[in-house]
């Protein structure tokens, strides 16, 4: 993350209700200015929602002018026999294993930053069939935003490719009930799911917080224990309308 983004932050938290979060971060956003589209980063730890807050603030983002680039780190991931190489459970096989960053920067974030051509795909990997399906090429307009959500996008492979980061927390009793809750029956009965939470999912997670410290080096961070009422806090980012996270 450039020194660039960070030299005028100053960290005030606020606490509005959801509606009002949503539209601070979308003034966020829309507030970035780049010559090729801003690529905005919904980081943070499993069940926090991530992916939620970031379909949320799609139709935000959009609503004010901007075409919208959706994507996630869920197409992104490596075959079962590379994520799985350390074993089931092993918590740095999650951190280490789980994605292709390679193929993440090489087909998105890459195309649409400095330079970039701006053709793109979304995807290129299907983690249910545990095959390569990589979605079509398209082209994104000079103004894009793209609103990409996952785990462990401030590592260092990934460094300089983001041009505002949010991060996404919340506690972690949360995350696994949250956790436990979408994943039952998917990934098996809820009391294995919650124990691989437990081994595998939170542990993983505490490796990429102590060594990237994401938390520390986001721009704004949302806590995300009551939907309804996140915390936001954050630098102080002017917006068009006067609004800010002040």
């Amino acid at each position: 993350m450039s020194e660039t983004r960070r030299a005028s932050s100053t960290v005030l938290p606020v606490q509005p209700d959801r509606r009002t979060a949503l539209e601070y971060l979308a003034d966020a956003v829309v507030a970035v200015q780049r010559a090729h589209p801003v690529r905005v980063a919904v980081d943070g730890v499993d069940a926090a929602g991530k992916t939620t807050l970031a379909d949320e603030l799609s139709g935000m983002v959009a609503a004010r002018g901007f075409p919208v680039v959706r994507a996630s780190i869920d197409g992104f991931h490596r075959p079962r026999r590379e994520r799985y190489r350390r074993g089931r459970e092993s918590p740095e096989g999650y951190y280490r294993d789980s994605f292709d960053v390679e193929a993440l920067r090489r087909e998105l974030l890459d195309p649409l930053g400095p330079g970039g051509d701006r053709r793109y795909r979304t995807a290129v990997f299907d983690p249910a069939a545990d095959e390569p399906r990589p979605a079509p090429v398209l082209s994104a307009d000079p103004d894009a935003v793209l609103l990409f959500d996952g785990v462990f996008l401030q590592q260092p492979a990934l460094e300089g490719c983001w041009d505002l980061v949010v991060f996404v927390e919340c506690s972690a009793e949360i995350a696994i009930q949250r956790g436990v809750r979408r994943d039952a029956g998917r990934l098996g009965p809820a009391p294995e799911v919650e124990a691989r939470y437990r081994r595998r999912y939170l542990p993983g997670q505490s490796m990429y917080l102590a060594e990237c410290r994401p938390r520390e080096r986001a721009e704004i961070l949302v806590i995300n224990d009551d939907p309804a009422a996140p915390v936001l806090a954050g630098p102080r980012v002017d917006a068009p309308g006067g609004s800010s996270l002040n």
